[in-house]
């Protein structure tokens, strides 16, 4: 089965460097899982046929709004720690734990 994550920050700069980090580990699962960043502004065009929608810290008041637009993806915002060290292998863990793998 074919993941789609897509993490969500307020300019996506920062939250690419965590795909990166998140990529490396979904290496070592025997899987294929797409990790994607983009602005939040671009959440309508690129998010809406993900599994999982991740939101950086920066941007978890605007949860309830995703939540909204995309009533049938799983969507969380990233644990201000894992996010701030880059723990890509724990985002990545607690993601495939959301979507109930």
């Amino acid at each position: 089965m074919n993941e789609k994550i897509v993490l969500l920050c307020a300019a996506g700069m920062s939250t690419s460097m965590l795909v990166n980090k998140m990529k490396e580990h979904s290496g070592n699962l025997q899987r294929e899982i797409e990790i994607y960043a983009y602005p939040i502004s671009e959440a309508a065009e690129n998010a809406n046929n993900a599994d999982a929608i991740l939101l950086g810290p920066q941007v978890r008041f605007q949860e309830k709004k995703i939540k909204e637009m995309f009533p049938d993806i799983s969507v969380t915002t990233i644990d201000m720690r894992d996010y701030g060290t880059m723990n890509g292998k724990k985002v990545l863990e607690t993601t495939l734990e959301l979507l109930g793998e």
